[in-house]
Formats: C-alpha cells, structure tokens, sequence
C-alpha cells in the first residue's frame, strides 16, 4: 500500500510540474527558469504548511506518503535547479547563475518557514 499512496501523488505531481514550467517558459520566453524557481518554492511552502500542522491536525501517515513523497516528491525539482544552473555557468551567465541559486534557496526556506508558520 505505501508504494501506491507514493505513485498516486507522483502521478500528479510530475505532469503539474511540466505544464507550470512549459506556462512559465511561453509568458516569459524562456530566458530565466521560472517555472523551476515557482514550482520549488510553491513545493517548499507546500511542505511547510503539511508538516507544519500541529498535533491533533497533523496529517496521517498515509496522506503524508501521498502528499509529501508523492507529490512533493515529484512536484519539486531540485535536480533541474542544479543542471539549469550548471547551464547558466557553462554559457559564462555567472550573475544569472547565482540569483536563481540564491533565489530558490532563499526563496524555498522562506516559504517552508511561511507555511509551518501559517499552519501553527
């Protein structure tokens, strides 16, 4: 059962990240990843509030493997940060380079804190 709570969550999750990357790539042209910088951020916001729900309305276990892993888990896209950085560093777009770094990061803990804090 844990395996089919993950991939009823991934299931969703990956497609939603594709399509709010490929909207954010047609609106803004492409020339910054926005849709992976959204879809980071919205995830790290997304966890905050999930795991950040109090005792008597924490989520179940099995909502957790559905939502957090499965979705999340999917939905997120850490390894894409890393290559499309690796990207702006082979095209020598240092400066581009480090804002998205420093905005997804600063960007996801910001709204991981957002959400733990808007669900305590």
């Amino acid at each position: 059962m844990t395996y089919l709570y993950i991939v009823a969550g991934a299931v969703v999750g990956a497609p939603l990240r594709y399509f709010i990357g490929v909207r954010f790539a047609e609106w803004t042209g492409g020339g910054f990843p926005w849709g992976t910088l959204v879809v980071n951020v919205v995830g790290c916001l997304c966890i905050g509030l999930l795991l950040g729900l109090p005792g008597d309305r924490a989520i179940s276990p099995e909502a957790r493997l559905l939502l957090v892993t499965g979705f999340l888990g999917s939905f997120t896209t850490f390894s894409a940060l890393g290559f499309e950085t690796q990207a702006f560093l082979r095209g020598g777009e240092v400066g581009k380079a480090l804002v998205y770094v420093a905005l997804s990061n600063g960007g996801g803990i910001a709204a991981a804190w957002l959400g733990w804090t808007a669900a305590r």
